[in-house]
């Protein structure tokens, strides 16, 4: 009897053993065969975000040399433009009359806020006659031409000369009365 009672646990030992080694194996099949999917689908997903990936890259290259050829055609066209005869804007004494409500003669100096006949003398005996000639000159030039004319003009700001005449010269009248209509003496 004792033998039996020895022989009994050491079999159901050894057939628990068995049992749970042959559970553990075909569940860790189960799990090893869930993980090849899983490693295939990631390989395929790979595969198709390197695809995408290498489109993308194509696609920027590719847009890369159009942006290069269109700045190119831009730089070009600045040269072109700077290069050519200079932009010929027909004076139209009916709107600037329209807009000022008064008489106005091309090229005016007193048009601009700020300058009356003794400083548009000053600008014509410094051979400054027109309304591009003085919207291409620099401030510190208009100063220079006022202090030179003495003490008397050294209080004038021609900040905003050149501007409001670049407007006249290209017959923004609205937008140089407007502007204007907030000055007081060419000042801002």
């Amino acid at each position: 009897m004792c033998e039996d009672c020895i022989l009994l646990p050491v079999l159901v030992g050894l057939i628990s053993s068995a049992l749970g080694y042959l559970l553990g194996r075909l569940s860790l099949k189960n799990t090893i065969e869930r993980l090849r999917e899983d490693l295939e689908t990631c390989r395929k997903e790979r595969e198709k975000q390197l695809s995408l990936s290498n489109t993308l890259k194509s696609d920027i290259d590719s847009w890369k040399s159009k942006y290069d050829s269109l700045q190119t055609d831009f730089d070009q066209f600045k040269l072109n433009l700077s290069s050519a005869a200079p932009l010929l804007v027909p004076f139209d004494a009916e709107l600037a009359a329209s807009v000022f409500l008064r008489k106005i003669k091309e090229n005016d100096l007193k048009i601009v806020e700020g300058i009356g006949p003794k400083i548009e003398e000053l600008f014509h005996t410094a051979g400054i006659r027109t309304w591009k000639a003085l919207s291409e000159t620099s401030v510190e030039k208009c100063r220079q031409i006022l202090d030179e004319g003495g003490e008397r003009f050294r209080i004038h700001k021609p900040d905003t000369w050149p501007k409001q005449c670049e407007l006249a010269h290209l017959g923004k009248w609205n937008e140089l009365k407007e502007w204007q209509d907030q000055m007081t003496g060419g000042k801002v």
